[in-house]
């Protein structure tokens, strides 16, 4: 039987650290004087404090012992934290009438904290300062993780977390780069926040100011593709600025345990790594592709290569960032785009997808069945970085692209019963469920989702938080057998 005193008990914790970030966007109101958006964000802030407190304090574990989370109400947290982030977090977006509608500043919300990118917002500039960077800031929280961000302050709390950031954990896989998880949050919270720190200065140097860099900085390490500018990063028409976020991109699109390594010296483990190697792989051949294909679009291989690099790095780590309407763009060119799609970043990234390390297990296990096929009495095992792979991982990946090509047929389905073309209805699914943002028709680059009707909006807000947290996680809340008593 599911305990439910444990989950409110973190989820409220959870939210009450949430409140706290958002002392920065308040400050910046208060500097800016923008009354409006400070009382928005006061309001929200004392609210949730006093409402979580109270239910911190009912919840507490008795006798002076401490909440032990398992398997069923790691998942259970870890949705209802999300959920519940999106629904606090939509708030001050309200409260301002920045977006009067809670629908859409729900909507919002969530793809700011999934890092999806996908905006209702029709015109971006007129909204307070104050708003805009707590609209990029939930990129930057939900980039990491707001529970893995939780579990790294937990300790002090009282509560363990090995649950919930396997719950949370962006790939197939939870890579434990530390003796015990809480060291683990740790060290990606520091690698992130030190990431932030060198993309802001550099982009500071390339003639951004800081709430611009700062901005742009959290949409890209967190692959999440807020900007506070209408036309994205092309708004600054600047190569350097282009150069360095796509690099950032694709950084931050590799698996964090990797720089763990680089920093220890361990730079053979890196390159021995088959997912970083494919990754890298799809990148360059995609690039080199879109490049040949935009050379009489641009009129340069130069010009040419900046583009496609940055649209490439954008798409396959789900980031969302555009320097032109790749939907103009020659069909070659869009056709690259559409299968990185499909494609995402690496586990243990902040981007999005099904991940680049399933995409490997599957290929390696079709050209095994092919093998066994030709050769019935052979034995032939996958491999990958160089380790036979067991057979579970094999069914888990099996079972996470089933229904996440499932999540896709629903959601296509539905926007499409609601008036949008195949194009639209398709491309919407997969860059929600992807956590991608823009993508083709009414919903390309230069669009946003203001068109969909409430009720759609809600469906694409249950598919952008089932994107972010790996299908299984959401989905597994709707079973029967999860809310057994056995």
């Amino acid at each position: 039987m599911i305990r439910f005193s444990p989950v409110l008990h973190i989820v409220s914790l959870l939210l009450i650290l949430i409140s706290l970030f958002m002392l920065l966007p308040a400050g910046i109101a208060i500097y800016n004087g923008d009354i409006v958006s400070a009382e928005a964000f006061g309001f929200t802030i004392l609210f949730t404090i006093i409402l979580c407190t109270v239910l911190w304090l009912v919840s507490r574990p008795k006798n002076g012992t401490k909440h032990h989370l398992r398997t069923r109400e790691g998942f259970l947290m870890v949705t209802a934290s999300w959920i519940a982030a999106s629904a606090v977090g939509a708030l001050p977006f309200v409260l301002s009438g920045a977006i009067p509608s809670y629908t859409d500043a729900f909507f919002e919300t969530m793809s700011g904290f999934t890092t999806t990118g996908a905006s209702i917002l029709t015109v971006i500039e007129s909204v307070p300062r104050s708003i805009l960077f707590w609209r990029s800031l939930t990129h930057w929280l939900g980039g990491m993780g707001i529970v893995v961000l939780t579990v790294a302050i937990l300790p002090f709390l009282g509560v363990g977390g090995v649950q919930l950031v396997r719950a949370e954990s962006p790939g197939p896989t939870l890579d434990k780069i530390a003796p015990k998880i809480t060291q683990t949050a740790k060290i990606l919270w520091y690698l992130y926040l030190g990431l932030t720190v060198l993309e802001t200065v550099l982009l500071m140097l390339g003639g951004m100011d800081l709430f611009d860099a700062l901005t742009h900085t959290f949409g890209t390490l967190a692959t999440g593709g807020f900007s506070p500018r209408n036309a994205s990063v092309g708004a600054y028409n600047s190569g350097y600025i282009d150069w360095v976020i796509t690099i950032f991109m694709i950084m931050a699109g590799m698996n964090f345990g990797l720089y763990h390594k680089l920093l220890n010296g361990d730079i053979r483990d890196i390159f021995k790594n088959t997912e970083f190697k494919v990754y890298l792989g799809i990148f360059s051949i995609s690039v080199l592709i879109i490049t040949i294909s935009l050379l009489d679009t641009y009129g340069g291989f130069g010009k040419a290569l900046r583009f496609a690099g940055f649209q490439a790095a954008s798409i396959i780590t789900t980031t969302g960032y555009a320097t032109a309407d790749f939907d103009l763009w020659p069909m070659a060119a869009k056709g690259v785009l559409f299968f990185l799609m499909f494609v995402g970043g690496c586990s243990g990234s902040t981007g999005g997808g099904p991940k680049v390390i399933r995409i490997v297990a599957l290929f390696k296990l079709a050209l095994n069945e092919m093998r066994y096929m030709s050769r019935p009495r052979g034995i032939f095992r996958v491999r990958i970085n160089g380790e036979p792979v067991k057979k579970d991982f094999l069914y888990a990946v099996s079972g996470f692209i089933l229904l996440y090509l499932l999540c896709l047929m629903v959601v296509t389905i539905v926007v499409s019963i609601f008036g949008a073309d195949i194009t639209t209805g398709f491309t919407t699914a997969l860059v929600t469920v992807g956590n991608i943002g823009p993508g083709f028709g009414k919903v390309g680059p230069t669009m946003n989702y203001a068109f969909y009707n409430p009720f759609v909006k809600w469906v694409l807000s249950g598919a952008m938080l089932a994107g972010r947290l790996e299908v299984y996680t959401v989905l597994i809340l709707l079973t029967p057998s999860f809310w057994s008593r056995r």
